[in-house]
């Protein structure tokens, strides 16, 4: 058996199913592991959705800032931005249920010494709370009022962790870090603005794995979301979005022995 964590999709349905043949990937001993972003920018959001949805208990994904984008525009199409491309699954007849399929899927995967996210995590949360906060704001996502809470989720604030959050202010915050954090201030704030190159940022600001107060420090990470930042691994973080949608590679990475395995993009 091999676990394999593999980069943002975005809808590259034809570069999954090559870089799952160049793994010789076996779903009945096999694992994916998907660091979220299955949908939106590339053109078969809905075969990708579909495919890893029926690979039951041989995928686990957790949710990106494009998937969450997906549940808040397939609630309220006012919401959908020009350049999204996930019109085929609107239109679907199974589209209700790929929506509630992932809306359950978690913010946070923790086995193996590994943990699995999308974006990054504040430098304030050890491990345990890492876990607590993403079951918060899983089981917000859950609810029967989830709905509710999608009219709200979009916003930069609050920016920076604080115990005494509450409520929609405190979920936005979580969602935030796992879905679309890269910089933080030297104290953990949140900056949204920068998406360039290591090096490219303002000098106040580092990545979010690289502040040396980072309580989760000696807990191996696999995350996405940084296609400028390529495959990078450092301080126990191993970075995979290798920025297929934009025409470079899909990656996965084999947990066993860190390897890792890439196509190009067509």
């Amino acid at each position: 058996m091999a676990i394999y964590a593999i980069g943002d999709v975005q809808g590259c349905f034809d570069e999954l199913m090559r870089l799952l043949d160049k793994i010789q990937f076996d779903d009945k001993s096999d694992k994916l592991w998907f660091v979220g972003d299955l949908v939106n920018r590339g053109n078969k959001s809905l075969e990708t959705l579909r495919f890893i949805k029926n690979l039951g208990s041989a995928a686990v994904t957790v949710l990106g800032n494009h998937d969450i984008h997906f549940l808040v525009t397939a609630n309220f199409p006012e919401k959908i931005k020009r350049k999204d491309t996930m019109q085929a699954i609107f239109a679907a007849p199974d589209c209700e249920e790929l929506v509630d399929w992932l809306r359950y899927q978690p913010l946070f995967h923790y086995e193996n010494n590994f943990g699995l996210l999308h974006a990054g995590l504040p430098p304030q949360w050890d491990l345990t709370q890492v876990q607590t906060m993403a079951n918060l704001a899983e089981n917000a996502l859950r609810s029967s009022n989830y709905k509710n809470l999608l009219t709200e989720l979009y916003g930069n604030s609050p920016d920076i962790w604080s115990d005494e959050l509450t409520g929609i202010e405190q979920i936005r915050f979580i969602i935030n870090c796992f879905t679309r954090i890269r910089f933080c201030d030297e104290n953990g704030k949140l900056e949204f603005e920068n998406n360039g190159e290591l090096g490219s940022q303002p000098a106040n600001l580092k990545p979010w794995f690289e502040l040396p107060q980072r309580k989760t420090a000696d807990v191996k990470l696999i995350s996405g979301h940084w296609s400028a930042l390529g495959f990078y691994q450092s301080h126990n973080c191993y970075a995979i979005d290798t920025g297929c949608v934009w025409g470079r590679e899909l990656t996965a990475l084999r947990l066993d022995d860190l390897k890792r395995f890439s196509v190009s993009a067509f």
